[in-house]
Parts: C-alpha cells; structure tokens; sequence
C-alpha cells in the first residue's frame, strides 16, 4: 500500500501542458460506465447524465440483505478554457434493509462530489496524418501513435452524505483525485481511472477503473469494464457490462449491469440512464498544425487579391489579374 500510495501522489503532481479538448459531433457520455473519460464536453457545453439503478445485496456472514432503487445524476460544464469541465455528482438511494432482528426502510443521500477535470495532453493536437494516395495498405498500417494516451487529471471533494450509507465518524469533507488516461483504437476506446479518494482520512481508498468501449454500429455501442479498489476497511473488484444507444446527436440512453467478487456482501447492480446535452453556445475550436499557419496567411492574401479582381472587373469590365 505505501508504494501504492507513492506512486499515485507522485502521477498527480505532474506538470501540465497546453492543449485542447475534444468536442465530438455527438454526446459523449461517461454512463453507462463508472470511469470518466479523459476528454472535456467543450467551452459553454452542457451535459446532464442520470440513472436509476436498482440493487441487491446479500452479505453471508451476518445475513443481511439490502434491497432497493437509486437515482443518479451527474453535471458537467466546460468553462474558461476549451479543456477544463467541472463536474458534479449526486446519488439517492432508498432501500429496504433486512437482518436477523428486523427490517428496516432506509432512504438517504449517498454520495456528494463536486469536482473539475483538466485536459494536460492529447498526442493528436498539432499533429497532421500524412495521406498516401497511391496505397490503401500504407494508409491502414499498424500507428504506434494510438498507444499514447491523452491524459487528464481531476481534483474534486467529497461532502458526506446520509449516516446511513457512510460511515459515522467519516469527515464532512474529504478530497478526492485522479489520473485519467484515455486511448483511441479504431472504433475502440480504451480508459483507466487511477484513483486515490478520501485522502488524509481514516477512510482513504484507492482504485483502479479500466473500461473498454466499443463501436457497433452508428447508433449502437458496447462496453465492459473492471474496477478494483483497495482501502483499510474494505477492497473487491466489480466487473461491469452495457450497452448504449444514441437517440440523436445529443441524446444518448443506457443501460449496464455490475457484480462484485466478494460475498461479504454479494452486490449486484442493473441500471438504465439517459444523457443530454446542450450545445448551442459552442464555438468550433481550430486547431492549428505546425507549419500550417504561413499557408493559412498565403491562403487569406490569395482570397484577398481575388475579391478585389473581381471587383475591379465588375466595375471596368475585363480579366481577372494574377
């Protein structure tokens, strides 16, 4: 755990470096999936996720079994600059919670996150693919560049919830980071979330999110994805699955299913979601490619000198001049 813990403060002190986000033509949701995507929604964009999950939990030992219905949302907004989002999250719950010496209907805030997510690299900004118009092969061929990731990183806090789902004596605020990688494979996306929460607390945890998306069709896309995380009072891997269907351009629904290694307590999770997102303010970002700009200016003087020849044959009558 120390050499864990080294290595995740050390990742989260890396410098950053300018960049730009990605705004993609259609939504781009984290759900249905728990990790965050290395990408920000863009400057003035708007983004809403929510869900409804229901749980099962049966714990083997002590003979306790949970069951119920959970609400979700989480709001994301870009602002200030083109790569930076501030997020936030917010889950409900109500359940009815069994024991050997009774029953009990429970309901409650569960989690509280506010937070802001920053874009430090993308191995494709200022970079132009070369096209080779006399080969399919060589346009195709194997590109070790998809193997570097773009990286992000995200600092937020968490604010306790309901005793009922949190620990007593858990602080009212506690800190929460990650270091997000994100990798683009054809019609897949790969994502890992290093995650080091409630840091400084008796209650600290860190956690490793790895979620593979897939492409279907247009419409259409699958993911699966693990989790596992390791704290003092408790550790498990979650293994994940779903698939997502894209109504419109900016309207995206859900729906996955999670189940956890252990039986101390058994967990299993089915939910449905639906993210929108508003985008009307946005403002295309261009972005330049090394070498590019002296052409750009060639290219304004040309349509300049063009305008201004049409104009004087329209007024004298005669050819254009070079």
């Amino acid at each position: 755990m120390p050499k864990l813990k080294s290595i995740l403060l050390t990742v989260f002190a890396i410098s950053s470096v300018s960049t730009y986000a990605q705004f993609t033509d259609v939504i781009n949701s984290n759900r249905p999936g728990e990790s965050m995507s290395g990408f920000s929604v863009g400057k003035t964009v708007f983004q809403a996720e929510a869900g409804m999950y229901g749980i099962l939990e049966d714990h083997n030992l002590t003979n306790n079994e949970t069951k119920g219905l959970g609400l979700e949302l989480a709001l994301r907004y870009g602002a200030f600059l083109e790569q930076l989002e501030f997020i936030g999250n917010i889950q409900y719950q109500g359940d009815r919670y069994t024991t050997p010496l009774g029953v009990e209907n429970r309901n409650g805030l569960k989690r509280v996150t506010l937070g802001a997510k920053y874009l430090i690299y993308d191995p494709y900004k200022n970079y132009e693919e070369k096209v080779n118009i006399y080969s399919w092969k060589a346009n195709h061929r194997f590109k070790w560049r998809q193997f570097i990731p773009a990286l992000s990183v995200y600092a937020g806090a968490n604010i306790k919830g309901s005793d009922i789902y949190n620990y007593q004596d858990e602080s009212s605020i506690s800190p929460k980071l990650m270091l997000i990688t994100q990798n683009q494979f054809g019609k897949s996306v790969f994502v890992t979330n290093i995650i080091a929460d409630k840091l400084g607390t008796d209650y600290s945890s860190y956690a490793v999110i790895a979620t593979l998306t897939r492409g279907l069709s247009e419409k259409w896309s699958a993911f699966i994805e693990f989790q596992g995380y390791d704290g003092d009072y408790y550790s498990d891997i979650v293994g994940r699955g779903g698939a997502a269907y894209l109504l419109q351009e900016n309207i995206q629904i859900d729906a996955s299913i999670s189940k956890n290694l252990k039986d101390t307590p058994s967990i299993f999770y089915g939910g449905v979601g639906i993210s929108w997102r508003f985008d009307a303010n946005y403002n295309d970002v261009l972005n330049r490619v090394p070498g590019k700009e002296e052409d750009t200016k060639k290219d304004k003087k040309k349509e300049k000198k063009e305008k201004e020849n049409k104009k004087r044959l329209d007024e004298v009558g005669g050819e254009p001049t070079e």
